[in-house]
């Protein structure tokens, strides 16, 4: 893993891009990690400055999450221009729910029906149902229950054809399109005609978009774990201290190139 000193070259390098886009999961990057999912709100000071990068000429940004996008804004009623991205890369508008083909949406009806019998047996077990998904968080649970339902959920549900198995930190959801964090940063550089793209992300899910990134791009981990991403920092907060600084390099790179 790369030093301090390092990233900091390489933020300078990212700011003076013609077309950079900045992309940040949610949890556990923008907002700490908490046992009541409901009450993972952001750190403002990341807000702030993702806005303020937004506001910049050329400039792109991005928040991809395992969350739905009703999730995301109910949380979070995010500024104009930072696109939002929910479920993992399955919902880029508010329509999506619609795209699902009725095998899909049969499937997705009888894999939570499943689930939500599973949660009804033990204290602490989460259903949160999304348009193309389902997860199943087991943060509150005791360690041995949570143990139990993890099992009977990867050899019941999680084995249905037509499922993908998406596993996080005390989560694990089931997904019934083909998509991941990967092929949702290579769409937004596509849409967005971002010439290079950094990508800040926590969870195991994060990997994908670490994965999809290309050389000249900066993958950055946030907290413990093993990862592919080239860099790493310590917290959410080390996050928002990170973006603050991208703005500062960005805003003044462009005062530089386009004084006056």
């Amino acid at each position: 893993m790369t030093e301090r000193n390092d990233l900091v070259a390489a933020l300078r390098r990212f700011a003076g891009a013609a077309s950079p886009l900045v992309i940040c999961d949610y949890d556990g990057t923008l907002a700490p990690i908490v046992d009541e999912p409901d009450q993972a709100f952001p750190i403002d000071e990341s807000v702030e400055a993702l806005r303020a990068l937004a506001s910049l000429d050329d400039t792109h940004v991005a928040v991809v999450s395992g969350r739905s996008l009703r999730d995301l804004v109910a949380l979070c009623p995010f500024p104009p221009g930072i696109h939002l991205v929910g479920s993992h890369g399955s919902e880029f508008d508010g329509d999506f729910e619609n795209d699902l083909e009725s095998a899909q949406l049969e499937l997705l009806e009888r894999i939570t029906g499943e689930l939500r019998r599973l949660a009804a047996g033990g204290h602490g077990l989460i259903v949160e149902t999304k348009p193309a998904s389902v997860a199943f968080h087991y943060r509150q649970a005791a360690p041995e229950l949570a143990e139990q339902a993890l099992a009977a959920v990867r050899s019941g549900p999680a084995t249905e054809i037509g499922v993908r198995v998406k596993e996080g930190k005390k989560v694990i959801e089931l997904v019934v399109i083909d998509t991941d964090k990967g092929t949702a940063v290579e769409r937004l550089r596509r849409q967005l005609g971002g010439d290079v793209v950094l990508f800040v992300g926590d969870d195991v899910t994060d990997e994908d978009a670490f994965a999809a990134l290309h050389d000249d791009d900066i993958g950055i981990k946030v907290g413990d774990g093993p990862t592919v991403a080239r860099y790493r920092v310590d917290s959410p907060a080390d996050t928002a201290r990170l973006l603050i600084q991208l703005h500062e390099l960005r805003r003044a790179w462009l005062a530089a190139e386009r004084p006056g």
